[in-house]
């Protein structure tokens, strides 16, 4: 809630332009203005209306410096989520000016629902785990139009394991009847040995981060439940950041993963999950949910895993281990769905990271 605030500043945020405006509380006067995108313009601007004042602007392509700039000199910024923003019904007209006018009596009336600013330490940490996840969609693609280019040729690997190192000793083994065929393929299979350096490049960087950063505590809490590897808990750890400011219950909502719903009178209706909030965390969830499927029995990896923690977080991690793993064996006795099984699983194992995150 913005208390005690004279003008409310709404900033049309661009790559070559700011389109800002003021609106006084006390006279209802508007103050505009296009700015250049240099944080110092725009911060003598806002000290230049009748204080104190508040800025709002879009979450988008733009970042977060912006706001960091206004923050460090004593003047709030809230980002507010695009998805969250109450749009007038029938308003066929878009423009800068109308967007910044629309931003700046949501936060006078105070109704901006703004979203966490990382500090820059995370943000880092966030574009290496997302450049992984590049790399790793880069490298199935890859994959898959070497292996289709083989084939509409009609060469098939039938036998074991693909991508173990006896099959990539019997792709290196493979030559097409035409020249410029077999120069597609080796073309094809550079890009996949290229992606798959770049992807291991990003592995070996995230867990030389992983062994001594701030980080490190929760992701060897994470690690401790099934499915969770260092990569992945990591990856929760910094696209979440603060996970004090969400609970149990709210947990699954904020990743999208808790059914939509169409009620009306005594009508109830509900449907897909909603999908809303970090999609990046919830594949992670979703993938990690299937690793509870099988009978609980204690890995190797997952017993290194828990060297590393705490006794308070191995007890916690176990009993949510045994917990996920009756759910799965619940949903199987009464014939559901898998996909829809699993996405009941990843929602509660949202709730599990999340106790296991807070732990002190």
């Amino acid at each position: 809630m913005v208390i005690d605030v004279r003008t409310s500043v709404g900033l049309d945020v661009h790559a070559r332009s700011v389109v800002a405006c003021g609106l006084d509380g006390q006279t209802g006067q508007l103050f505009e203005q296009r700015l250049v995108p240099d944080p110092a313009t725009v911060i003598d601007w806002v000290r230049a209306l009748p204080g104190p004042a508040a800025v709002t602007y879009e979450a988008g392509p733009t970042g977060f410096g912006l706001a960091r700039a206004l923050t460090e000199v004593g003047i709030r910024c809230l980002v507010a989520a695009p998805s969250k923003l109450q749009r007038p019904t029938g308003d066929r007209v878009k423009t800068d000016v109308r967007d910044a006018r629309h931003l700046a009596r949501l936060l006078h009336l105070s109704e901006i629902v703004e979203v966490a600013v990382p500090s820059r330490e995370l943000e880092a940490c966030r574009d290496l785990t997302r450049s992984r996840e590049a790399a790793r969609r880069e490298l199935m693609a890859a994959r898959n139009r070497m292996m289709k280019l083989l084939l509409r040729h009609g060469i098939v690997c039938s036998g074991g394991t693909a991508w173990t190192a006896r099959h990539e000793e019997w792709l290196r083994r493979q030559r097409l009847p035409m020249l410029h065929s077999q120069m597609a393929f080796e073309s094809a299979y550079g890009a996949v040995v290229s992606a798959r350096g770049r992807r291991d490049r990003l592995d070996e960087a995230i867990e030389a981060m992983v062994a001594d950063c701030d980080l490190t505590p929760v992701v060897r809490r994470l690690g401790c439940l099934r499915g969770i590897s260092t990569l992945t808990g990591f990856a929760l750890a910094v696209e979440i950041g603060d996970w004090h400011r969400l609970s149990g219950r709210t947990i699954g909502s904020f990743l999208g993963l808790v059914p939509s719903e169409f009620s009306s009178g005594a009508t109830k209706s509900r449907g897909a999950i909603t999908k809303t909030g970090n999609g990046h965390a919830r594949r992670l969830l979703i993938e990690a949910a299937w690793h509870h499927r099988r009978p609980y029995r204690t890995s190797a990896a997952l017993a290194r895993r828990w060297e590393l923690a705490s006794p308070a977080a191995r007890g916690r991690a176990e009993q949510g281990n045994r917990r996920l793993h009756a759910r799965w064996a619940g949903f199987d006795a009464r014939r559901k769905r898998a996909v829809v099984a699993n996405t009941a699983i990843a929602r509660e194992l949202a709730g599990w990271c999340w106790s296991l995150a807070v732990l002190e």
